[in-house]
């Protein structure tokens, strides 16, 4: 069986500056993979790309395809159809990603009604109360027309999330949804993603640099650094018998309940460490 996502040699580059360099990957249907590296190692550029979301500055080569279609190729209409429809993607910050002077319930609604224009306003209501009730958010029947900052972070980012399933996508770009919140409300939230997944056979891409959260939601895990894929393998190869120093230096960086406090954790000084 073809991968539902499968990106090969891609590059990425802002003038003189190489975001990405000879990437390739692939995700089988109803899989999770977790995308994992510091920050500026080409993680959240790599998700903008099979979006087809980043500007006119950035300079992409290789290929993208989304069941044997080639992203790259499509024109922008028929990219703006699969975006949010087939695809879609949760971002990291709420707050940035809603819109603060439009009901969350009509922001929602316009997910829905750009892919379905047939929909009846009844129609488009209850598919976003259906998403809203999908992601656990309680009383949103009377809460319809409230604003985003009359919601907890945690419930913006179930918003976040209602608005990328109102229209039932095969692949759900995640990228660091949980770095702003709290630990307890963060494990709700992958509980959620968890349920999702269960629930509509979501095929995941979860972009974060916590390798703990990465190891709850993930199949298999892919560590870049630099714009360089480093490593790939199951959660149980990476976790428990890392081959790259980068990934090694990684874990080593996490502390446990069995760290010594008075044992450094592990760095990378210096680029050339993952060479």
């Amino acid at each position: 069986m073809a991968p539902l996502l499968e990106i090969r040699d891609l590059s990425i580059r802002f003038g003189e500056r190489a975001a990405v360099r000879g990437l390739s990957l692939a995700i089988e249907l109803g899989q999770s993979l977790g995308l994992v590296g510091e920050s500026g190692s080409g993680k959240s550029v790599t998700a903008l790309a099979v979006m087809r979301l980043l500007d006119a500055t950035a300079r992409i080569e290789g290929s993208i395809r989304f069941e044997g279609r080639e992203l790259l190729q499509l024109d922008a209409e028929s990219m703006r159809k699969m975006r949010g429809s087939d695809m879609a993607m949760v971002f990291q910050e709420p707050m940035t990603a809603l819109n603060p002077v439009m009901p969350v319930g009509e922001q929602v609604a316009e997910a829905a009604r750009a892919h379905h224009p047939e929909y009846s306003r009844r129609q488009v209501r209850e598919a976003v109360l259906e998403a809203m009730e999908a992601v656990a958010l309680p009383d949103m029947a009377q809460r319809y027309r409230d604003y985003p900052h009359q919601f907890s972070g945690g419930q913006r980012q179930r918003i976040l999330i209602a608005m990328a399933i109102v229209n039932h996508p095969r692949l759900l770009i995640a990228d660091e949804p949980t770095t702003a919140l709290d630990v307890t409300v963060q494990k709700q939230i992958l509980e959620l993603l968890a349920d999702l997944r269960e629930r509509y056979g979501l095929t995941m891409l979860f972009i974060s640099h916590d390798l703990a959260v990465v190891s709850q939601v993930a199949d298999s895990v892919a560590v870049m650094r630099q714009g360089v894929l480093v490593e790939r393998g199951s959660c149980a190869e990476i976790f428990l018998k890392p081959e790259h120093p980068y990934t090694r230096a990684l874990l080593g960086a996490v502390p446990t309940m069995t760290t010594s406090r008075d044992a450094p954790l592990a760095v990378l000084e210096r680029p050339t460490d993952i060479d």
